[in-house]
């Protein structure tokens, strides 16, 4: 079994500058023939960018035939830096944000986000991971030697044809679930696993795939100590039997294996994935009775290697968010899966919509007021789907009547919605009507099918 390797660590904390090429590349996943892919400063996939607090100038260019952008997802910055559908990147131009990064230590994400193209463009390989530190990781007693006890893992499923190309080729169930693979891939790789030391180990989820829910699980009931959410540290470790993570989610656990017993990583099956996600939510029932439960990724101890933390951490210095007083607007939003409209311009079914229209790069949705806390009301009649906003973040409040669960109750910027979740969001940074902030469901292929609004913040 090969051994898992990381993206390269591109870290800006010295010079404070960041370099990104937007890059045509062949891949070869299986050992047999290769697929044409794009990524960032690679053939697949980018570099895991490492920051902190302060000036950040970035250059961004595209040596791609079309537009692309870089949307950094999970990143506070405003509007004019966010990277969304109104800052396209067009072939052999260049982007050149100068972005001041002030936001408490968080891993995030960052992928193109060209309306009608993100979902193509992220599944060729668009996309990377992001760790904002503050360099007091030792003092919080985490792992933090990247790639030997402080993995970061960028998690994918993909289709692959019998020549072992990845394939992209979306049926009407593609487009109504989203499209989901059926072989998994950590860091782009395939059927690798992770050598890791004989303590404590630092696991940074990225749900990178366009439309796949994890529901992660460590074999042999070992615990799955969470740390950290979307938007940061929580106070102290939770330990969880199960994590689940939708698209566009990131969370960061905490592994024992000072036992030096190896540690295989599962995942329960898609809540979405068949005609059981459409017909009346019974994929819990079926679940009882089918195991479809996979394989994400195997975790064998390597005793040359040394560890460096071998206890759990009590105190992390997080803090759960606290929104529940000054309350401005309170607004409902409807994720809606229409069965007809056409089709659109990517060849994808119309009826995707929110609030019952569809996504138009023309029409401002919302105007919000810079400093606020809104109440926001989501649902969705049909499936499960991973809702995500721009230039914000959120406390999750209620979901379908009861308190959150574990891994929503810190600073959250994207949660999954099944039937209903209230959320108050805070508005801190600016988004003008010429670069507004986008609010989407996080299935791509939704994403780009209409499941959008967007909004400013002034």
């Amino acid at each position: 079994m090969p051994r898992l390797t990381m993206p390269p660590l591109l870290d800006t904390i010295e010079t404070g500058k960041l370099e990104l090429v937007a890059l045509p590349g062949r891949t070869d996943f299986l050992g047999k023939e290769v697929t044409p892919t794009i990524g960032f400063n690679q053939p697949y996939l980018g570099p895991t960018i490492r920051m902190r607090n302060g000036p950040l100038a970035a250059n961004v260019r595209n040596e791609l035939d079309w537009q692309v952008s870089v949307h950094w997802h999970g990143l506070m910055v405003p509007g004019e830096h966010d990277g969304g559908p109104h800052l396209p990147i067009s072939p052999g131009k260049q982007w050149q944000p100068d972005m001041e990064i002030r936001q408490a230590p968080a891993t995030a994400f960052y992928h193109t986000h060209i309306h009608e193209r993100t979902a193509v463009d992220v599944y060729a390989g668009l996309a990377g991971a992001l760790q904002i530190t503050d360099g007091r990781d030792d003092e919080r007693g985490l792992p933090s030697n990247y790639g030997v006890d402080d993995l970061t893992l960028v998690l994918q499923d993909r289709r692959f044809d019998s020549q072992g190309r990845m394939t992209y080729d979306l049926s009407m169930m593609d487009v109504m679930h989203g499209f989901t693979g059926d072989t998994m891939l950590v860091n782009g790789q395939v059927g690798a696993a992770a050598a890791v030391p004989k303590g404590v180990v630092r696991l940074r989820f990225v749900n990178g795939s366009n439309a796949r829910i994890y529901s992660l699980f460590a074999d042999a009931g070992r615990p799955l100590h969470l740390i950290a959410t979307d938007g940061g540290f929580l106070p102290a470790p939770v330990a969880l039997e199960i994590l689940r993570l939708a698209p566009g989610e990131r969370a960061e656990v905490l592994v024992d294996l000072s036992d030096g017993r190896p540690v295989t990583l599962m995942s329960g099956g898609d809540p979405n994935e068949g005609a059981i996600g459409m017909v009346g939510r019974v994929r819990g029932i079926i679940d009882q009775i089918m195991d479809r439960s996979f394989v994400v990724l195997p975790l064998a101890v390597d005793d040359r290697l040394s560890p460096r933390i071998t206890e759990m951490p009590r105190d992390l210095g997080g803090k759960l968010p606290k929104l529940n007083g000054s309350v401005g607007n309170t607004r409902r939003f409807s994720l809606d899966m229409g069965m007809g409209g056409g089709m659109m311009g990517t060849g994808m079914m119309g009826g995707l919509a929110i609030n019952g229209r569809a996504f138009d790069m023309q029409r401002i949705d919302l105007e919000v007021r810079r400093g606020a806390v809104e109440r926001w009301i989501v649902g969705s009649s049909m499936l499960a789907h991973p809702f995500h906003i721009h230039g914000a973040v959120f406390q999750v409040v209620r979901e379908n009547g009861r308190d959150p669960r574990p891994e929503n109750r810190g600073w959250k910027d994207t949660v999954l919605v099944e039937n209903e979740t209230e959320l108050l969001v805070r508005f801190n940074h600016t988004a003008s009507r010429e670069t507004p902030y986008m609010y989407h469901c996080h299935i791509l292929e939704h994403e780009d099918g209409g499941m959008m609004g967007q909004f400013t913040v002034g």
